[in-house]
């Protein structure tokens, strides 16, 4: 026995590094501020651990001087594309840097280490499934993309449209890979939308965005596949949300601004399709909420707060949303009845619980979008990968991926490591 905690005692930062921190449970009604301790800048590469959380996390980028040789960025930032687009692919052996790379590089998923650089990939994402390819929209094709060969091949060319999107740029693929939406100008020059099955090369009817209220500022398929969801940007700044099926039959119209928005869609544990996001609205103004794209029922998932994004790329964990918060101590200090989070990414559940991972405090500051954190967890959701300028405004933005243990997980990788006497 002796000699077993002893290798247990020994293993343990191996395990915090392998699978990070296992937490106890914690609850929405039972958080409280947590200050942010000092903590130097981390070198490229370093591992450290989150002196508030203790979760064991890697600088992975290197702006500011132009990087490393075999990962160039510029000197003002070097990250993941967006906290709705996965930066991992299906198997996470990949992840990639979209902004600041002069186009996409790629890192093992992993030890974070540069592996291959490739041109501008157009608007890209990856595969759910199948870990070596990404989908692909520019000009009037869709294609796939195998990036560790280079090797393209088209999906689809259509010749009454042109200028098809991804999105753009919030655009995803359904839960089983067959199925996207594409943003186009048809014949006539007009902006229309419609969803495409690329495993059975099958176009759907056309949604005519013109006739929507405001100006579509993208489209994309519902995990399901079952709807699509539009979101438009309205003349006062607002923004509103048109659901449809996957035909184009209107289901739902939101008019209020942003109920939700900033977030993602996926499927809960009754089999909804639902976007989960920051309402921007009352009744729940600035809370996070899910929101049914069946119907538009609302379930409120966390008080008003300084959430700005969130993300469910966590494709492989359902029933969790990742959500970066924004903010200063010292608002939260003087708004007791606020959630108690700044500068931070958390998981929380989704089914209104309240139950929440607390994972790693971002120390990013400023207004600008390039220092915005943008978190974003890989599928399996045992790695979240997120921006920081490091608390001064105007520094160079480096992306940083903290490693997550799931109790699920904790046992396996104990076994693995310290044997089963």
């Amino acid at each position: 026995m002796q000699r077993f905690v002893r290798r247990l005692i020994l293993a343990a930062p191996l395990l915090a590094f392998l699978v990070g921190t296992v937490w106890a449970q914690e609850d929405l009604a039972r958080a409280r501020v947590v200050p942010t301790p000092p903590l130097p800048e981390p070198a490229y590469l370093q591992t450290v651990l989150d002196p508030a959380f203790g979760t064991p996390f890697t600088r992975v980028t290197d702006p500011g001087d132009g990087g490393t040789k075999d990962l160039p960025c510029r000197p003002a930032y070097c990250t993941h594309r967006y906290s709705s687009a996965q930066a991992w692919n299906a198997d996470q052996s990949l992840l990639v840097i979209m902004n600041g790379c002069g186009g996409a590089c790629f890192l093992d998923g992993r030890t974070y280490r540069p592996l291959f650089a490739r041109a501008s990939p157009d608007e890209c994402e990856w595969h759910p499934a199948i870990p070596t390819l990404m989908i692909c929209m520019a000009g009037n094709t869709i294609y796939r993309w195998y990036p560790r060969s280079d090797r393209k091949s088209i999906i689809f060319a259509p010749v009454r449209y042109r200028h098809l999107q991804f999105g753009p740029y919030k655009g995803n693929l359904s839960y089983d890979g067959s199925k996207l939406v594409v943003r186009a100008l048809d014949r006539r020059g007009a902006l229309v939308a419609f969803a495409y099955d690329i495993v059975r090369h099958r176009k759907y009817p056309d949604i005519h965005l013109a006739g929507l209220s405001g100006r579509n500022g993208y489209c994309s398929i519902s995990p399901s596949a079952r709807y699509i969801f539009c979101d438009q940007d309205m003349p006062d700044e607002t923004n509103q949300a048109y659901v449809f099926t996957i035909e184009g039959s209107l289901v739902q119209h939101w008019t209020e601004n942003h109920r939700p928005g900033h977030g993602d869609m996926t499927i809960d544990r009754d089999g909804n399709d639902v976007y989960v996001g920051i309402s921007k609205s009352d009744p729940d103004r600035y809370h996070i909420i899910k929101r049914r794209l069946r119907d538009g029922a609302v379930t409120d998932l966390a008080r008003y707060g300084e959430g700005q994004h969130a993300s469910l790329r966590n494709t492989k964990l359902p029933g969790w949303v990742f959500v970066t918060y924004t903010g200063t101590h010292d608002e939260l200090v003087a708004h007791p009845d606020w959630e108690p989070f700044y500068q931070e990414v958390i998981a929380l559940r989704i089914d209104g619980s309240g139950e929440i991972r607390r994972i790693v405090q971002t120390r990013r500051v400023g207004q600008d979008y390039w220092s915005e954190a943008h978190a974003s967890p890989s599928p399996d959701g045992t790695q979240v990968i997120w921006s920081s300028n490091w608390g001064t405004p105007g520094a160079p933005v480096a992306d940083y991926v903290a490693r997550i243990a799931w109790p699920a997980l904790s046992a396996v990788a104990m076994h693995a490591t310290t044997g089963s006497h």
